[in-house]
């Protein structure tokens, strides 16, 4: 099996991002920048790209990575994480543990969330805790699929994300085998995302608009409480309780 990494990013010059994140496989790099470009090299036997696009949207360039990669089992990087040296070796390991896994979760560490102490399959209530740097997958399986991201999803278009859970939903419903494995493969480099902008008013907006596309009003009612209520530590000091509540159910509603 040959593992690649995709990395997602915007407005690079040059290849920097590989060794700045410590890949030491195949990698391809989805940048979205001001020109159309691509860039290769060779190092070490692995393939390094870049792909440069004028297009907008992080569902998009997942997609474009999609449509590009070359590796048996990918990954979904994003542009604040540094993988670990032996991250490959944890990835393929967990794969031949589990033949019949088309996706498998990991773990990043210093992300500000907590883990399960458990391996576990992935169902439609636990893949909402997954975030996509978590992601792994055995591309002929999301392919023949026709499984895509949802570009109406994700930073770009939307301050709230949510286009790794649409996928995971749609992972589960063609019927991919997916799984969670207690393993670390990387940190976060606290700050250094592009994609992520913050805890304010449109983010709650966007995240209504987004569980209410993942499970209608009622049901992104009754997560929306839920939300509000266990992540109150994060944004606290962005928002009040109640302006999240209020723009939340805008969404919804």
């Amino acid at each position: 099996m040959k593992l690649e990494v995709l990395i997602s990013c915007m407005r690079q010059d040059d290849l920097s991002i590989i060794h700045r994140s410590n890949v030491l496989t195949d990698v391809l790099v989805i940048n979205q920048g001001d020109g159309e470009d691509t860039i290769e090299d060779t190092v070490e036997d692995h393939c390094f790209r870049m792909i440069s696009t004028v297009e907008r949207g992080l569902s998009k360039s997942r997609n474009m990575a999609l449509r590009n990669a070359t590796g048996d089992i990918c990954l979904i990087c994003d542009d604040d994480e540094i993988l670990f040296d032996d991250y490959e070796e944890r990835i393929l390991k967990a794969y031949k543990e589990h033949q019949d896994a088309d996706i498998i979760a990991f773990q990043i560490d210093d992300a500000g969330k907590g883990y399960p102490r458990h391996e576990r399959k992935l169902n439609y209530l636990s893949s909402l805790k997954i975030a996509s740097w978590q992601i792994s997958f055995r591309r002929e399986s999301v392919l023949n699929a026709k499984i895509r991201f949802d570009e109406t999803l994700g930073s770009g278009v939307s301050k709230a994300g949510g286009e790794e859970v649409m996928f995971l939903y749609d992972c589960l419903k063609k019927g991919l085998r997916l799984y969670y494995v207690p393993v670390a493969i990387g940190k976060m480099i606290e700050g250094e995302s592009q994609w992520f902008h913050g805890f304010n008013e449109d983010y709650f907006y966007d995240r209504g608009l987004f569980t209410r596309k993942l499970m209608g009003r009622f049901g992104a009612t009754f997560y929306a409480v839920y939300y509000i209520v266990f992540k109150y530590q994060k944004y606290r000091e962005n928002i009040t309780i109640w302006k999240a509540l209020q723009k939340i159910f805008a969404g919804i509603w």
